[in-house]
Formats: C-alpha cells, sequence, structure tokens
C-alpha cells in the first residue's frame, strides 16, 4: 500500500465535473511523475447541482475515456466540502475565481486567500472539450510544479 505524504484538493460547484475531472486526472498522472500526492475533490454547493444525473458527469467521463483513464467499476456521488476537507489538504485549487471565491467567502471564511483559483468554465459558459483540455493543461502544469518543488518521493 503506497502511503502519500502531501494531498491537493480540487473544488468545483458540485463535485460533478470539473472538480471530479481534475481529481482523477491528476491522480493517474501524478505517480508517473513520482510526485507522493495524492487528490481528492469536493462541491462547495453541491446542492446547486439540481440537475446533475448519477455520479459524475458525461463529459468528464468522456474527456478521461479519451485520455486512456480508467475509471472505477463504482463511482462514488459528489461529496459536499466540509472544514476538515480544507485542514487536510496541503493544497487547495479551485476550478473558476470569480464563481468560487464568493462561495468560499461565504461559506468558509478563513479559507478563500488560501486556495489556488484555476480560470475553467463550466458548461454554461465552455464546451467540454475546452474546459477539459484547459483542466488537462492546469494539472500537468501543477505536476511538474511539484515535481520542480521537490514533492516527489
Amino acid at each position: 500500500m503506497t502511503l502519500f505524504s502531501h494531498r491537493v484538493l480540487f473544488l468545483c460547484t458540485g463535485n460533478y465535473y470539473r472538480s471530479r475531472f481534475a481529481e482523477l486526472l491528476f491522480n493517474n498522472f501524478a505517480p508517473e511523475a513520482g510526485l507522493n500526492w495524492i487528490a481528492s475533490s469536493r462541491g462547495i454547493a453541491t446542492e446547486l447541482g439540481i440537475h446533475n444525473v448519477g455520479p459524475i458527469s458525461v463529459h468528464a467521463l468522456r474527456g478521461l475515456a479519451a485520455r486512456g483513464i480508467p475509471i472505477a467499476p463504482v463511482v462514488r456521488f459528489p461529496q459536499q466540502l466540509r472544514e476538515g476537507d480544507l485542514e487536510e489538504a496541503d493544497l487547495i485549487v479551485a476550478l473558476k475565481e470569480s464563481e468560487h471565491r464568493p462561495l468560499l467567502a461565504q461559506r468558509f471564511p478563513l479559507w478563500p486567500d488560501r486556495v489556488e483559483y484555476w480560470q475553467v468554465d463550466d458548461l454554461d459558459r465552455a464546451a467540454p472539450e475546452v474546459a477539459l483540455a484547459e483542466m488537462d493543461r492546469e494539472a500537468r502544469n501543477l505536476i511538474q510544479r511539484l515535481s520542480r518543488n521537490g514533492h516527489g518521493p
């Protein structure tokens, strides 16, 4: 069993599409880079995902499949962010600053300035292929940055 020394937490609104894709992508590529990190993901406001069907977005699944990333036979449903999730993370990444900083400020007021923000739009503003490519690029850049900073084994 591998023990991970560092944790990255990906956040989006519903923990259904963007943060899930980033989590699974990161967990696929980080070991290949020799990183001793593991990702998890949560939704800041999962109750807003009233139109989400099933445990994970079909767009996330398609994006992972297109990259050859295997999916577990049983996929968990979205999980609501808790204070403890934030406390346990070594790095927190929210997928869209203009969307997620206000939610964090409202629900977890001590945390917005401790989060790294990417600029990945949700489905209402970006086609899946655009957003997935952006998340892929950001995740790979993050892995490279962590590797350069000596966060490997």
